[in-house]
């Protein structure tokens, strides 16, 4: 693998600054832990995200899409090959009681401005730290809601490069799961139906979902969000606490003391940390419950 002429290639067509060889990824995680890419590659443009995936593809260079870093754990020797950063491709428009949003905009700010026009149904992603790109992959829910509820279409790209849009029926939304991770797909823009609501119940709404959230999750400390999926019939974070984990963990990494289903960098912890704290957190709940707890969390990259 050839990153420099890689870099040489990119950057005909997108400008330098978009383009960097050996960026470190723990600049670009929530978790701030994360070896280098060879190539971190943020397009401007949806135009600049075709040619860089369809480019990927046709010389047969490993490609991974990293949104706002909030659900992923980069290991800590880093990703080979290009890592494909979205956060430039960011608007978010409203029509009527449509919203417009580019893969890249926060989910929360795509709920702030549909509070601000008094729309509902975004609500529950008042808090939820992630991108629309990965929203939509993950169909991403809290409080009771969830994308699959409101979303109308998105505009995806096929590993080749090629453009398409995917309808609500389309998109094989599960919990946790869609056709975008089945096949791989890029997410470039989505669009939601929402309803005109009442401003105030609205505004009292996202009041108690971010009260619940500031007092229930460790936002004080580096994370990747809630680690597991919610087991059938058992919630993680019950499971994990009757274990007695909290507070344990590898070096700088633990079992929130305030959430048991989040795992924070407490103290410069590595990846290795990490990803050695999730493994005895599934271990003792194996051997306890006999219970298999499912990342959320995707683990990526390689081991130094």
């Amino acid at each position: 693998m050839n990153k420099h002429r890689w870099f040489d290639d990119i950057t005909e067509k997108i400008s330098h600054e978009s383009v960097k060889i050996d960026e470190p990824l723990n600049l670009h995680t929530m978790t701030k832990m994360g070896g280098r890419a060879d190539l971190f590659v943020a397009p401007s443009t949806e135009e600049e995200t075709i040619f860089v995936v369809a480019y990927a593809h046709r010389k047969q260079i490993p490609l991974l899409l990293l949104g706002n870093g909030s659900n992923m754990v980069v290991r800590d020797g880093g990703v080979r090959g290009i890592v494909l950063n979205l956060s430039k491709l960011n608007r978010i428009e409203i029509n009527g009681t449509r919203v417009y949003a580019q893969s890249g905009a926060d989910i929360i700010d795509a709920s702030k401005e549909a509070v601000k026009e008094t729309l509902t149904g975004l609500e529950f992603a008042c808090g939820i730290p992630g991108s629309i790109g990965g929203a939509m992959a993950m169909n991403a829910g809290a409080y009771g809601g969830e994308i699959k509820d409101i979303i109308f279409r998105t505009t995806v790209l096929t590993q080749e490069g090629v453009k398409l849009v995917l309808y609500k029926e389309d998109l094989e939304l599960d919990y946790r799961m869609s056709i975008i991770t089945k096949k791989g797909y890029y997410v470039l823009s989505a669009e939601f139906d929402l309803a005109l609501g009442n401003q105030l119940a609205i505004d009292s709404k996202v009041a108690d979902l971010t009260d619940l959230r500031e007092s229930k999750q460790p936002l004080e400390y580096p994370s990747a969000g809630s680690v597991f999926k919610r087991p059938p019939g058992y919630f993680a974070g019950k499971l994990i606490q009757e274990c007695e984990l909290q507070g344990k963990g590898f070096g700088g990494a633990e079992v929130s003391t305030k959430h048991a289903g989040f795992i924070v960098n407490k103290n410069n912890a590595t990846a290795t940390d990490y990803i050695q704290t999730i493994e005895m957190v599934r271990n003792k709940v194996l051997e306890k419950f006999g219970v298999n707890l499912d990342l959320e969390v995707k683990i990526v990259g390689e081991n130094e």
